[in-house]
């Protein structure tokens, strides 16, 4: 039960969250392996990336990637947060003397996000293709021609075989690594810190929501470079080897 709810709530931010992925995946591609001020750039910030891909692709194209990404969520997240619970509700997160580890927290977040992350790779690969995808004008990075998941994932499984569905996922999951670890244990740290403080009444949906604020925030900055490289990988074209 615990996989299945944490799968489904992933989803349903997933839907809100989508446009600004588009927004982030494209800003991401953008100059990529050009020295700045050679290229051209579509997108000069955030809300100038969303007024632009609205007015040339129209508003439906930042809700590109939709489905792949909901899947994806569905799985990494499922997968991901159901083990973490697991391991919380075990007690695996504690020291002896009842108190919460950070450091059991980051190992047990980081190998619950590898296993999720490596097991949704392809899906989280065929969703960067289908964001990137945009009209010529204000194109950035490799145009992939996918006319939507299944088809993406039955191309390049017929070209590459089941390799070239895993491309890119040994460079994805020091993103995960990072991220999810980071996420994880200041979540729980920031939880167990406002308890021992006692801000909020014990059990308060405030407690979870100022402290998945703090872990949000944490989880950025210490993985948005691992992001854009991943981004990157994802994206880049292929050989007939199926070789970047």
């Amino acid at each position: 039960m615990d996989f299945l709810m944490s799968g489904l709530a992933a989803c349903g931010a997933c839907v809100f969250t989508n446009p600004l992925e588009v927004v982030k995946t494209r800003m991401q591609l953008q100059g990529e392996l050009q020295a700045p001020g050679t290229y051209q750039r579509h997108y000069r910030n955030v809300f100038h990336a969303f007024i632009t891909i609205g007015k040339v692709d129209g508003l439906a194209a930042l809700q590109k990637g939709l489905a792949p990404a909901l899947l994806y969520q569905f799985l990494m997240n499922g997968i991901r947060l159901g083990t973490y619970g697991l391991a919380e509700a075990g007690g695996y997160l504690h020291t002896a003397e009842g108190t919460h580890s950070p450091a059991r927290s980051a190992a047990a977040g980081a190998m619950a996000g590898i296993m999720g992350a490596y097991l949704g790779s392809p899906i989280y690969m065929v969703k960067t293709h289908l964001q990137a995808q945009a009209a010529s004008e204000i194109a950035v990075g490799h145009q992939y021609k996918h006319q939507g998941m299944f088809q993406a994932l039955t191309e390049i499984g017929q070209k590459h075989g089941l390799v070239g569905l895993w491309r890119g996922a040994l460079g994805g999951l020091p993103r995960v690594i990072v991220g999810s670890s980071t996420q994880l244990c200041t979540f729980s740290s920031t939880k167990d810190l406002l308890s021992q403080w006692e801000i909020f009444p014990p059990e308060s949906w405030k407690l979870a929501l100022v402290a998945a604020m703090v872990s949000g925030i944490a989880v950025v900055l210490a993985m948005a470079p691992f992001d854009v490289a991943c981004t990157r990988l994802y994206n880049q074209p292929t050989d007939a080897q199926g070789k970047g």
